[in-house]
């Protein structure tokens, strides 16, 4: 079957996916911990940039599927879902809070798009993403990448400190930007679903 390249983008982004599971994954004796965070983050973020260039290269050339509008919105869910995934497995002092984040995400991306199945076939009308639902796609790919990447960040910035000669009395472990992201994203998250709810629920016909 011949592809266009949007589409070859989204299927790249979908088996980019397991990829990053699977080294996210891996024991700290085959990969060290913070090796894989960056990793992890570099495979994430390159999904994230094929999911912007698919979308904008099929519009300006007029390459739109009905292939791309079934996998386009798939593999973006499984690219946040499976790195959450592996977030949840890989950082024990954010096991709680990425229950609770995960429970959000699929939750909400269940709803909608059932949503969008029920709406599309039921009514012909083909419920696109709003402004919303983008912001929230922004706040998960930021969350995400600010949980791999922040843990990293901090440990540099403590071996310069070392080389430099600097004692501090206490080394802390708190990650501000990797909860105040988190925090961001489950707003979003919740927000653009009760809006896109909100929005269609007149065309969910009980008596249908």
């Amino acid at each position: 079957m011949k592809m266009n390249l949007p589409n070859r983008l989204t299927l790249l982004r979908l088996c980019l996916v397991p990829v990053l599971i699977v080294v996210g994954m891996l024991p700290e004796t085959v990969i060290p911990f913070y090796v894989s965070c960056v990793v992890c983050a570099v495979l994430f973020i390159g999904t994230a940039i094929t999911d912007m260039l698919d979308g904008k290269i099929a519009r300006r050339d007029n390459l739109i599927t009905d292939f791309g509008k079934f996998m386009d919105p798939i593999a973006d869910k499984f690219m946040v879902i499976g790195a959450l995934f592996v977030i949840l497995y890989k950082f024990s002092n954010l096991r709680l809070i990425m229950i609770f984040v995960l429970i959000v995400v699929v939750f909400r991306e269940l709803a909608v798009t059932s949503m969008r199945l029920v709406v599309s076939t039921g009514e012909g009308i083909v419920i696109a993403a709003n402004m919303l639902g983008k912001i929230k796609t922004v706040s998960q790919i930021v969350a995400v990448s600010t949980v791999f990447l922040e843990p990293v960040v901090q440990k540099v910035f403590y071996m310069i400190l070392d080389l430099c000669g600097v004692e501090l009395c206490e080394r802390f472990d708190i990650l501000p930007l990797t909860w105040a992201s988190l925090a961001f994203c489950v707003v979003m998250t919740l927000w653009s679903g009760i809006n896109y709810i909100k929005a269609y629920w007149k065309y969910l016909d009980p008596q249908k």
